[in-house]
């Protein structure tokens, strides 16, 4: 029996203000001193290693402290994308257009290089997946510590935010990003490190960029898109693999969020271990009940997240504690892991949370974790 619930979060930490202002620079494509970016970068792991490890946390990321966001990256490592892209403000946003004036008046939306695929996809760079994965090991080592994960940008989510414009059609561009996006996975992994792949095509991308579909017709596309990721991950240990499944880390009102009853199904079929899904925020923190019809099959684990990633508040320990207990009764003890509903620096330079706010809500998850255990 399983005596102590572990703790995690989904990935992205808040940055420093110059490790930021170089990953926007290397965006617009200027010119910077590498030397100086590496040095930064490596400073940057170094830190939220520590502090993560600071306030207790079991699975430790790197922060994604060398990436502008969580799917834009790959253009720097795979070529074949040029131009921009055309952005769609979520459905819920375009209900309330005063309110989403005044998000973009006040700067609550990030501003960074999002191209489409125009040509034939190629690796690149491999060298700066190589680069990270080292410099988070020798944190890692310099802590004796061994549980950590790795986000990467699914097929799904690339194509979501750097559309097809150059193959037949998006089967055929999955594919090939399945294929390509295949080895960053296997590198991870290779190197003891959990993939996070990251999912807010199967979730975000219903009311955003195919809020024109009806949920029959989304639900098709979302069995498409597992499938492509269950080929990227032939050669990966589902021991090693997460999801996260996310309707959109903003402040907002959420009301076209697709249920988590309609699309657990279809993400229950991918070959992943560990699901990491929104569970604190007030559109989804009733879904724990769905676990009563979908019972979680016996080798996976389940994610919810018990910390609100888009509010200053600091969540209360016997909230979190309280939160777990409730997803006790529909999945056993030993299948839970308590994590956060999404990252706290989804975009670089870009969040809501102040940054010791963020660790200060990290460590209200270890506490209230140690609470529900005891009692569960």
């Amino acid at each position: 029996m399983v005596s102590k619930i572990l703790t995690t979060h989904v990935g992205s930490l808040p940055r420093s203000k110059q490790l930021s202002e170089y990953l926007f620079a290397k965006d617009k494509g200027e010119k910077i001193d590498n030397e100086k970016f590496e040095n930064i970068l490596i400073s940057n792991v170094d830190q939220i290693v520590k502090r993560q490890l600071e306030v207790g946390i079991d699975f430790i990321s790197d922060g994604e402290m060398s990436k502008i966001s969580y799917a834009t990256y790959i253009k720097d490592r795979i070529d074949g994308f040029s131009g921009e892209s055309e952005r769609r403000a979520p459905a819920d946003l375009d209900d309330f257009p005063e309110y989403k004036e005044k998000i973009a008046n006040s700067g609550g939306t990030p501003t960074y290089s999002r191209p489409c695929c125009t040509k034939e996809l190629k690796i690149k760079d491999e060298n700066s997946l190589l680069n990270d994965i080292n410099n988070f090991n020798k944190s890692l080592k310099k802590s004796n510590h061994t549980k950590a994960f790795m986000n990467a940008a699914s097929p799904g989510v690339i194509n979501v935010f750097m559309p097809n414009k150059y193959y037949k059609n998006d089967d055929e561009y999955l594919n090939k990003l399945s294929s390509i996006m295949s080895k960053e996975y296997e590198q991870i992994t290779n190197s003891n490190i959990h993939v996070q792949l990251d999912c807010p095509d199967l979730a975000l991308a219903r009311h955003m960029n195919f809020k024109d579909l009806s949920d029959e017709e989304f639900l098709k596309r979302a069995e498409m898109q597992i499938e492509c990721l269950n080929n990227a991950l032939s050669n990966v240990d589902s021991e090693m693999t997460r999801m996260h499944i996310c309707w959109g880390n903003y402040e907002g009102p959420h009301t076209h969020d697709i249920a988590l009853e309609k699309i657990l199904p279809i993400i229950l079929k991918s070959k992943i271990k560990y699901f990491l899904i929104e569970s604190s925020n007030p559109r989804h923190a009733h879904e724990w009940k769905v676990f009563e019809k979908i019972k979680l099959p016996k080798d996976k684990v389940l994610v919810p997240g018990v910390i609100d990633s888009t509010s200053n508040f600091i969540e209360h320990p016997e909230v979190v504690a309280e939160r777990l207990i409730k997803y006790s009764t529909v999945v056993p003890k030993d299948q839970l892991m308590a994590g956060t509903d999404c990252g706290f620096s989804t975009f670089a330079g870009f969040g809501k949370i102040d940054e010791n706010i963020c660790y200060e809500k990290l460590h209200a998850l270890v506490e209230g974790t140690k609470l529900a255990s005891k009692i569960i």
